[in-house]
Order: structure tokens, then sequence, then C-alpha cells
């Protein structure tokens, strides 16, 4: 049987942990899967001696100084602009790795699978044979509560360390921030909401974040500071200023909740800008 019938022929009721090592048997390469803040959640135990890997597994994540490293290398900008599968070279390294990308079922983008080519080079037939492999994952975790929970957390993580300015270097940051463009186009604009009354109300947010999640689950939320911070695209087929908040305004008019929005903008990296000229709107 081919690679890709092999992959294919896999028992769906396999945990990841077992995934990797029936793959790993069948295209004779060491493969380990990390969500996207670079934290190890399984990999097949096969020794060598390429350092990437070994602090990968050692460590249970990349250090800064590894980060840097895929940024100089043009990794980062080629794992975040690819749709799936990347090849990854470098005359640093002694082995090339293939990379692909796995998604839950909000269409997050939760984690990434990587394969070193230390046992054999890569042929035609493994790229496809892995990329199947990558779909055989990402069907395993696309129910998986962890990984929805995971996938909406980590958007919130990131919004609020944008807007805490935690989140300054664009090269470094690059995939992260490209996970909260996933589904936007062109302008962004960015709302906060906030009960009328003089307390935060982080309990009553968190209870309207769930709201629009449950009805809007392909915008990005958070709760900071005492406000709801929801960023929306103008070009999103679900968002048009008034369509948006006269469509689900009974949410906010039921929970005395006021809402500004900030106007048009294109770089996340700008983000606490527009959220100070949002936080302005609501209280003018």
């Amino acid at each position: 049987m081919s690679k890709l019938g092999q992959i294919k022929a896999m028992k769906k009721d396999n945990d990841i942990q077992q995934f990797l090592d029936s793959a790993c048997k069948i295209l004779l390469n060491p493969i380990a899967m990390f969500d996207v803040d670079y934290s190890l959640i399984a990999y097949s135990d096969i020794a060598n001696d390429d350092p990437l890997w070994n602090e990968l597994v050692s460590t249970g994540t990349f250090s800064m100084e590894t980060q840097g490293f895929f940024v100089s290398e043009y990794f980062t900008y080629e794992v975040s602009n690819a749709d799936k599968l990347v090849t990854l070279k470098s005359n640093e390294l002694k082995y090339d790795r293939v990379l692909a990308n796995v998604f839950n079922r909000d269409r997050i983008k939760v984690a990434n699978l990587v394969m070193v080519g230390c046992n054999t080079p890569f042929s035609a037939d493994d790229l496809v044979a892995f990329s199947a492999f990558a779909d055989k994952i990402t069907g395993k975790i696309r129910d998986d509560a962890y990984f929805t929970e995971f996938g909406r957390s980590y958007h919130e993580s990131l919004i609020v360390r944008l807007l805490d300015g935690e989140i300054t270097d664009t090269r470094m940051y690059a995939p992260h921030i490209q996970i909260l463009y996933a589904g936007f186009k062109n302008h962004l604009y960015l709302a906060v909401a906030k009960p009328r009354q003089n307390d935060s109300g982080k309990e009553m947010l968190e209870h309207i974040k769930g709201l629009l999640l449950e009805r809007s689950g392909s915008f990005k939320y958070a709760v900071y500071s005492g406000y709801i911070v929801i960023i929306m695209s103008s070009q999103h087929n679900s968002f048009n200023n008034k369509r948006f908040f006269g469509k689900y305004g009974d949410i906010f008019e039921q929970n005395n909740i006021s809402v500004g929005i900030s106007s048009s903008f294109e770089n996340l990296y700008d983000l606490r800008e527009y959220y100070d000229e949002a936080v302005l709107a609501l209280d003018l």
C-alpha cells in the first residue's frame, strides 16, 4: 500500500500520540505537534541530531532566540502565509523540515505538525501523505473541546497583549497576528461595549461575550479593562456597521450595554490607538 493509502487507513479512534507514532513509521521521519504558542503537544520518540527538534522535545517549546532564528531564515514569513503545508530549508540546518497547519472547528489555526527529514529525504509522495496526515489530525481535534476553547482564548490573549503593548515586533509575531486576520478582509473596525453602571461588570461582560460567540463566532472578542473588545472587518459577510448592532442590538439593550466604534484601520499592531478612540466614542 502507498504511503498515502496507509495514512488514510489509520484508525479514526487513535489518539494524537498514536497518530504521530503510526505516521512516523509510514513516513520514516520524526514528527512533532506543537500549538501556535510553540508549546509541545506530542512527538514521535525517535532520537536525531537536529538541534531544533532536540530543543523542542527537551524543553517543550522554542526559545526566543530560536524564534528569532525562524524570523531571520524567513520561516516565520513562510509559515504565516502558508495555507496548509510549507517546506522549510536553511543553510544553517542539516535537515529540511515540512510543516503543516492544524485547525479547530472554528477554522482557527491552533497547532502545527512538523516532520524533520533526518532519516530519509522528502519525496513528492511524502508531502502528499503528510498533507493527508494533517487532515487526519485536524479531523481528530475538530470537535475537541480543549482545542475549541484554546482557539478562542488564544484570540483573546493576542488582543490583550496587543492592547497592553506586549507584542511589538512585527517580524517575530507575524504568525500570531496572522491568526487574528483569519476571516477578515480589508479595513478593520474596533468596537468596545460596557455596562452603563459605574462598575466594570466583568461577569456581565463575559456573559455578553459568550452570547456574541454563539451568534457571531467569526469575530474576535476579548474582555479588557472593563470593556468587551470586538474586532470586525468592513468586508466580512457578517458585518455591516448598522446591521450588526441592529441585528444584535437587543443583546446590548436588554443588558444595559453601551457601545463605541472606532474609525477603520488596517494594521492590528495599531490596535491600542483605535481602542482608545472607541472608548472615547463610547464616553462621548
